[in-house]
């Protein structure tokens, strides 16, 4: 069973932005794309930078030290210089409330 953390309010997370949070602390960062909100890891899995600093971009982020590419509904990397995914986290709406699920 997923235990569920309230991580941000609905009017935090803005189409096109990240919005940094935690999550019994890791960095993670929330985007909306489409409307829809994700969650994935907010640090790079090349060298480490902070991704919602990046660029945001058609429903990816960019990292902005080496400009890894990432698909921010999959984590999916897209462009190197990084090779590994992000890890992605379940998300769920409740009225204004976002809550984030541990991974398994």
């Amino acid at each position: 069973m997923t235990a569920w953390h309230r991580v941000a309010s609905v009017s935090d997370v803005r189409e096109g932005e990240a919005f940094p949070a935690e999550l019994n602390g890791v960095a993670i960062a929330l985007y909306r794309v489409d409307g829809e909100v994700h969650a994935v890891d907010d640090t790079c899995t090349h060298e480490f930078a902070q991704l919602s600093q990046g660029f945001i971009d058609d429903g990816t982020v960019e990292c902005p030290l080496h400009a890894a590419q990432f698909d921010i509904a999959t984590g999916k990397c897209l462009s190197g210089p990084a090779s590994q995914d992000l890890r992605v986290y379940p998300v769920r709406v409740d009225g204004d409330d976002i809550f984030v699920g541990e991974p398994d």
